[in-house]
């Protein structure tokens, strides 16, 4: 939990929602991106090339934790924040 809180004080970071677009338009974080899950993997370039910290969220974590872990085996900087109300949470107290 510390670490994710310390990537949510960094100046220099991306939150990436890896909901659908319908469950994101929903709610999300002010500033997130919604990159679906299954965009993820045609995107990569686009993400390594992203200097900033990545963190990954969703409904509940289980979706951002299998990004976290494909983006982590493509030594690309990234969290698992958890679901998108908890990075919410934290990013805002």
């Amino acid at each position: 939990m510390e670490d994710l809180i310390n990537a949510l004080k960094a100046a220099n970071k991306t939150i990436i929602d890896v909901r659908t677009p319908e469950e994101f338009l929903g709610g999300h974080v002010v500033g997130s991106i919604n990159i679906p899950l299954n965009e993820i993997p045609e995107r990569i370039d686009e993400l390594k090339n992203n200097s900033s910290k990545i963190v990954l969220c969703c409904a509940s974590g289980g979706r951002s934790g299998q990004a976290t872990q494909f983006l982590s085996d493509l030594d690309i900087d990234c969290i698992n924040g958890g679901p998108w109300t908890q990075v919410n949470y934290l990013l805002n107290n």
